[in-house]
């Protein structure tokens, strides 16, 4: 899959901020995705103490959600973990793991924030610009905002809002369990986001893509027939 080159990634904090402040406006608001047959989950799985993280990218197809390709990196996490940069910390080696896919995903959702950043400029708006595909944030916890408590139905929600701006919403996924964080990441508007993250949620929490994608990261990974071993770079 071909990765654009929007900046290079040795740089210190107020270097990250400018990138951030200056990439925000690319981010588009608007759907630009109809009937998507691959779509695809990333995450990332650091260790404590050792510097180094595993990257995985698992593409599904739709509707079926089936396994049809995974790709795990591995390497050192060069930029230091400081709250609204974890793109800059993380984003190297999801990278390099979409770069090697042989299957072109038309979505991506990714275990993080889109615009419900501070800056408007979360992980997933940064992937979408460095692939030009679509991304939608679903985070497992909230970065800013504040929003009401959503219903307890699955698909209720409750919008989160930063500074008068709505910025993604509060989505119950599952009856009993905490909501996730779904804000837009690229190239999808809200309402489409949260359609998406419901279609791909089967009985968990957590949407199937970005939750299988969270298991090849930590080596996790159950394969059987019809599914592809994750390949390791």
């Amino acid at each position: 899959m071909q990765v654009r080159k929007l900046h290079r990634w040795s740089l210190s904090i107020a270097q990250a901020l400018e990138v951030q402040q200056r990439l925000a406006s690319r981010v588009s608001r608007d759907t630009q995705l109809a009937h998507p047959r691959f779509i695809a989950g990333v995450d990332i799985s650091a260790g404590k103490a050792s510097g180094m993280a595993t990257g995985a990218v698992v593409v599904l197809s739709y509707p079926e959600l089936k396994v049809v390709e995974t790709k795990v990196v591995q390497g050192e996490l060069d930029f230091p973990y400081v709250p609204g940069f974890l793109s800059f910390r993380e984003l190297p080696l999801v990278l390099a793991a979409c770069e090697g896919l042989r299957i072109a995903p038309d979505l991506f959702l990714v275990d993080g924030q889109g615009i419900a950043h501070p800056r408007r400029f979360g992980i997933a708006s940064h992937l979408g610009l460095f692939l030009d595909t679509p991304t939608i944030g679903c985070a497992k916890s909230r970065l800013c905002g504040s929003h009401e408590v959503p219903g307890t139905e699955p698909g209720s929600y409750a919008e989160l809002t930063d500074k008068g701006e709505v910025i993604g919403v509060a989505l119950r996924t599952r009856p009993g369990v905490k909501p996730v964080y779904v804000s837009i990441g690229h190239k999808v508007e809200l309402e489409a986001a949260i359609h998406w993250v419901l279609e791909c949620c089967r009985g968990y929490r957590l949407p199937e893509p970005t939750r299988l994608a969270h298991l090849a990261a930590g080596g996790n990974l159950k394969t059987g027939r019809g599914m592809l071993a994750p390949e390791v770079v």
